[in-house]
């Protein structure tokens, strides 16, 4: 029989095991590709991705880069300046919610914005500029708190180039992109790094894309990796048409208004967007004899002018259905953290200490359209809100085969909405939470480690929804305010995830991971076609498997195999739209053979329930990519991209809702956005 005290000591001991993982795990690094060895994570599911591997790969999108973490897959459902769709572990995460993402210490996502809580618009990213990709998944870390409740992933840019370059790109249907960059020491020990991307494009599209984009970064780097600086000024502009997604019963008639209708046609030609994002941020860390501090603000001011029309005419039979969403605010925000080793129970430990704060001034709009032009004003709103968060985590090695870390965040946000078109939805509302974590890694056992990760996590909801009292398309309709009542969401949205893993290194050249996962919400945003955004639905739980494999049998060859399976169900039973059910995605890479490397991708998307019975389902699709690249002398390389390499008729994107081409009848059905056909581009790369 265990005595009281010795059965509260060890789980003192468990507890305290559980923070070292993070820091106190020895660091092994692949060179320029992964950091995924036994050893390096806390979890099956976590891991980090470097710059060669991101260059080894072709990317249709900018956004795809985050496809590199395993399970993720990124596709888009309207014009290219436009936010992608995620997906990753049964979530169709729309354009970011349940997906925290940040680059350089500055965080992507949008809460309370114009077209999707949560929007993560990765457009800006500059691929040629990023050194690694530090990824996790599931709610069990201290350090992550809104959105990162499916995931999260941290891009890093590198603070000085090798080498100056210029790289210019052409491709089929108006493809152009020219990038250079180059750094130099404007002082001892300082460097100074800039880059500048121009790129446009037309796309497959019959109302052609436009999207002309232009992208811009400066920054100032000093000291080291153990005490140092940096500086980074980013800016970003984009405009372009959009061809939205159309009814599958168009394109399978082949005809509309009499004349031909095809995969790539439009509904509304004036639909698109225009956007712009300047950021600054600065970060300061430093060592000494007890620990590492570091520091970091930021400071952004972004808009978005998004214009959209998914059901054409079915409520405004005369004008049609275009809508408009503006989006201007300014950001800012400040972190801190600080990490001390230390003795607990006689055990070496370390502990990390850290807050983050946000604050968000929003002026967010949404209108009824006509080319553009606005008719009406549906909502018009001014919202100030603050998120502050602050979290603990202590790590011990309790015995040779057994760390772990536990921790602690708590969360609180407060908003205030002041409804300029509707003063009855005016209001303020805040909300906390308090979110455990835990961690127990067991081995490694014969170059094999186990993981049982545990926690709790959340997302905001808009602010909007939490002061709501009246609905004002209703009173617009006509509707009396008795009628148009409509119920106030919570600010923020807790879940719960629980994880079993296993890492193995035990064949050479191989690194496999197994990841069995649940998660539960207590509400989904669900997407909903007629007004272009999401709403929050009924609670869901979540359950998957992972199996990601990496295999370098020698030195120039690479095999990623990464497959995912998930059950998704909200609470009631229902099938959740949109939730896939597989993805996976297998890749095999030549490294300098000689002057040649190719690498050639498949990716997978699978059958999702598009309604709650499962009646109607997506279609999987199935596409290649293919890069060739060849040296033509030390400084100069030329690269062949191949994008749906086997010209195959599949879809980035599928709904099921209810609408009205003009001179139709309503109708409900699927609608899709297809996948981009068999396209070509060229790319030459010269560094100095």
């Amino acid at each position: 029989m265990i005595k009281k005290n010795s059965f509260v000591r060890v789980l003192g001991l468990a507890a305290a095991a559980a923070a070292q993982a993070q820091t106190a795990a020895p660091t092994i690094t692949i060179q320029g590709h992964y950091d995924n060895r036994v050893g390096s994570s806390d979890a099956a599911s976590q891991g980090s991705i470097g710059a060669a591997l991101l260059k080894s790969r072709p990317a249709l999108r900018t956004g795809e880069v985050l496809e590199f973490v395993p399970g993720v897959i990124v596709t888009q459902h309207s014009g290219d300046g436009k936010a992608n769709q995620y997906f990753l572990r049964g979530f169709n995460l729309d354009h970011g919610t349940d997906f925290a993402t940040s680059v350089d210490g500055v965080p992507v996502n949008m809460p309370t914005h114009a077209h999707g809580q949560g929007y993560s618009d990765l457009n800006f990213l500059l691929p040629e500029l990023v050194q690694r990709i530090e990824y996790r998944k599931g709610p069990y870390f201290a350090s992550t708190g809104d959105f990162g409740s499916a995931g999260a992933a941290d891009i890093a840019y590198v603070r000085r180039l090798d080498q100056p370059f210029v790289q210019a790109a052409w491709g089929q249907r108006g493809y152009r992109r020219g990038v250079g960059g180059a750094s130099t020491e404007v002082a001892p020990g300082i460097t100074l790094l800039g880059a500048l991307e121009l790129m446009a494009n037309d796309g497959p599209w019959t109302v052609p894309e436009k999207l002309k984009k232009t992208n811009a970064v400066l920054s100032l780097a000093g000291g080291s990796s153990a005490n140092g600086w940096s500086a980074r000024l980013l800016s970003y502009h984009a405009k372009w048409n959009s061809t939205d997604q159309v009814p599958q019963s168009l394109i399978d008639a082949g005809s509309y208004d009499g004349r031909p209708f095809g995969r790539f046609d439009s509904l509304d030609p004036t639909d698109g967007g225009d956007t712009a994002r300047i950021s600054l941020a600065a970060e300061w860390h430093g060592e000494d004899s007890a620990g590492r501090t570091r520091v970091a603000g930021y400071a952004m001011r972004y808009r978005l002018d998004l214009n959209s029309n998914f059901t054409y005419a079915l409520e405004r039979p005369a004008d049609g259905d275009q809508f408009k969403q503006r989006d201007a605010r300014t950001v800012v925000g400040l972190s801190a953290s600080r990490t001390i080793g230390h003795t607990l129970a006689g055990l070496e430990a370390r502990t990390e200490f850290g807050a983050q704060l946000r604050h968000d001034r929003i002026r967010v709009g949404l209108f009824d359209t006509v080319a553009r032009q606005i008719t009406n004003t549906v909502r018009d709103d001014d919202v100030k809100e603050t998120a502050l968060g602050a979290y603990a985590q202590t790590g011990v090695q309790v015995l040779p085969s057994l760390r772990g870390v536990i921790g602690l965040r708590a969360d609180r946000l407060s908003t205030k909405v002041d409804a300029l078109s509707l003063a009855d939805n005016s209001g303020s509302a805040s909300a906390h939470q308090v979110s455990p974590k835990l961690t127990l890694v067991f081995g490694p056992f014969a170059k094999t480690e186990f993981f049982v990760n545990a926690g709790r996590g959340f997302h905001s909801n808009d602010a909007r929804g939490t002061t709501i009292r009246l609905d004002p398309k209703c009173l617009q309709a006509g509707g009396l305010a008795a009628d148009c009542g409509v119920d106030k969401v919570p600010a923020l949205v807790s879940s719960r995830g629980f994880e079993v893993g296993a890492r193995t290194e035990a064949l050479p050249g191989l690194q496999s991971s197994l990841a069995l996962w649940t998660l539960k919400s207590d509400s989904e945003l669900v997407y909903v076609g007629d007004a272009g955004a999401t709403e929050a639905s009924g609670a869901s739980r979540r359950r998957g498997v992972e199996f990601n494999n990496r295999w370098t049998p020698v030195p120039w060859f690479l095999l990623d195999a990464d497959f995912a399976w998930t059950h998704a169900r909200f609470d009631n039973g229902d099938r959740i739209p949109n939730a896939v059910d597989r993805v996976a995605s297998l890749a095999a890479t030549l490294r300098e053979l000689g002057p040649w490397s190719a690498s050639l991708q498949w990716r997978y998307l699978g059958p999702g329930a598009l309604i709650e019975d499962n009646s109607v389902r997506s279609k999987p699709s199935l596409t290649a990519n293919l890069r060739v690249s060849r040296k033509l002398g030390a400084n100069t390389e030329l690269t062949l991209d191949v994008f749906n390499l086997t010209d195959r008729q599949v879809d980035d994107i599928q709904y099921f809702y209810e609408s009205q081409p003009r001179g139709l009848a309503a109708e409900e059905g699927r609608h899709v956005h297809p996948a981009e056909p068999r396209t070509l581009r060229l790319g030459l790369r010269m560094n100095f």
